[in-house]
């Protein structure tokens, strides 16, 4: 293998989970030609949040590499309702529903990806061709036994939790993207590898040199322990204004900000190998490499100008006095994510955790001195961080 291919190789590598099959991406490089990469995306909500960069960000490598990036809006799949890791049936979008989200995916994702490299499809234009006996004909080249295989459909046919035929179907047509855009790689998340390698099946039927699945690790949230998630209260929007997305990101612990660098920065390893080596060495201060990781990632969303302004502004409210010298430190204990209701409670700055949840929706509950919008965010274990409420009331909380 060429050294230019095997640099490639790890450059592309990096930050996966699989690579599924390796000899075949290490083929298809040293093709020359083209590769078309394709990613699916179900709109089923219209806000992405750095957990869904995980994958744009490995799509950004592969357009930067030259090749041809499919951003593939799943408008037909998106009706059906995606059963993967649901434990009852996923009821599915109204045809309004999906064209308004897919719009906004669309707006945000060029945030990352070059629209001018990037063709943005949707699986309508194939699929609303498909007669009832395209579908069944498609549908003959699986079998319930395989279904079965994965993980989500097993748990329910066991406990006896009904499964719906167009649920069967969900995999089927995405497998069946890959053969409409004839892709060369296909990417997704660790919880989409039974779809992916369904494409990859799928080709191989109809003739056509089976895809590369390469899946990516699901990103942890601002606890650290659950998946990023706005339903969660866990999460860092892409949208976020640049001081809140600031303060979220230095809010979240030590160990988690290598896990946040390994797969959401653009910095070189060997950069990351060697902060990390000096902070467990004791020659660097880890919230200082926190900073560069804050700094790095509200530019990437909203300009370099932005994102001094808020690193600023962060400093502002512990270095010039707006936060009181004497205010109280208060150590929590947690063997899990901390409920911030709960926090402001146990830390004696309200009374109760329905007090906690009046003063969040008064707008009076500061976080680093950002405003707390989401009553059931969290605080990761780890993590350290300067709470308020109203214009007197501060603690230093730290979860351990």
């Amino acid at each position: 293998m060429h050294d230019s291919t095997q640099k490639l190789m790890e450059h592309f590598k990096r930050g996966t989970d699989e690579v599924l099959v390796e000899a075949d991406l290490k083929k298809k490089l040293e093709s020359g030609k083209v590769l078309r990469i394709k990613a699916g995306f179900d709109p089923t909500a219209p806000d992405l949040h750095l957990g869904h960069t995980v994958l744009l960000n490995k799509l950004k490598q592969f357009q930067d590499a030259g090749h041809k990036i499919l951003f593939l809006i799943g408008d037909f799949t998106g009706m059906i309702g995606d059963p993967t890791g649901k434990s009852v049936t996923r009821p599915p979008l109204t045809k309004e529903e999906v064209a308004e989200n897919a719009t906004s995916y669309t707006e945000q994702v060029f945030k990352i990806l070059d629209p001018e490299k990037t063709e943005v499809v949707f699986n309508s234009s194939w699929m609303s061709e498909f007669s009832a006996g395209d579908l069944i004909q498609l549908a003959a080249k699986h079998t319930v036994a395989r279904m079965l295989e994965r993980d989500d459909f097993n748990k329910r046919y066991t406990n006896g939790k009904p499964i719906a035929i167009h649920e069967f179907l969900y995999p089927l047509i995405q497998g069946y993207d890959s053969v409409a855009l004839k892709a060369d790689v296909e990417l997704g998340g660790t919880d989409q590898k039974f779809n992916l390698l369904v494409g990859r099946q799928l080709q191989e039927v109809y003739g056509q040199a089976p895809q590369v699945v390469i899946t990516m690790p699901i990103l942890e949230g601002l606890d650290g322990v659950q998946k990023m998630s706005k339903s969660l209260g866990n999460y860092i929007g892409i949208n976020d204004e640049p001081n809140e997305m600031f303060a979220k990101l230095m809010s979240i612990s030590d160990t988690l900000m290598w896990r946040y660098y390994d797969l959401l920065s653009y910095c070189d390893i060997e950069s990351i190998t060697s902060w990390r080596k000096q902070c467990d060495e004791g020659k660097e201060n880890p919230k200082n490499i926190k900073v560069k990781l804050a700094l790095e990632i509200v530019e990437r969303f909203h300009g370099s100008e932005a994102s001094i302004g808020a690193n600023e502004a962060f400093t502002a409210r512990f270095k010039r006095g707006e936060v009181p010298d004497d205010i109280k430190e208060v150590a929590l204990v947690s063997d899990d994510s901390y409920p911030i209701a709960n926090a402001l409670k146990d830390a004696g700055l309200t009374a109760s955790t329905s007090e906690a949840y009046r003063m969040i929706k008064q707008g009076a509950v500061k976080l680093d001195g950002e405003k707390v919008k989401d009553k059931s965010q969290v605080l990761s274990k780890g993590s350290e961080c300067v709470m308020q409420v109203g214009k007197r009331k501060f603690a230093r909380i730290t979860i351990t």
